[in-house]
């Protein structure tokens, strides 16, 4: 079944029981939220060293052993990364012209702005684009 079809034959009830907030899920916030905070803790100190952690792909590996921790599937997992890759090509121009903006004097919440909405349209590019060579992301 395809995410979407999912999505379409989930009902309120089931809406309701995905989005319940287990004392799994507290534990789950904590880590990943203490992760993401040593990176920010660590930019204070070394902004290089910051950077390279960001780009290790801790949210998706953390995702995928919460996944593996729930019984999700091999299935699952795997369509959880694949599509993590083809969702990540998309944002790589941000963090190329966020900086050449900045650095040409534009502020950076203009910055900030035009670029999450060139990320959009490079999103929608992307799903266009693997779309005809047989890749359904959405």
């Amino acid at each position: 079944m395809s995410q979407r079809n999912a999505l379409a034959v989930m009902d309120k009830t089931e809406l309701i029981n995905a989005l319940k907030m287990t004392p799994k899920d507290v534990v789950k916030l904590i880590i990943t939220a203490f992760i993401i905070l040593v990176v920010t803790k660590v930019q204070v100190v070394n902004d290089r060293l910051s950077a390279l952690l960001i780009a290790l792909p801790f949210t998706s590996l953390v995702a995928m052993v919460w996944m593996q921790a729930e019984k999700q599937g091999s299935q699952r997992i795997a369509n959880h990364s694949e599509g993590t890759f083809w969702f990540v090509l998309p944002t790589l121009p941000m963090f190329l012209i966020l900086p050449w903006m900045l650095r040409h004097g534009w502020g950076f919440w203009a910055a900030l702005g035009v670029n999450c909405l060139l990320t959009i349209g490079f999103f929608w590019l992307t799903v266009v684009i693997l779309r005809r060579f047989g890749l359904n992301l959405m």
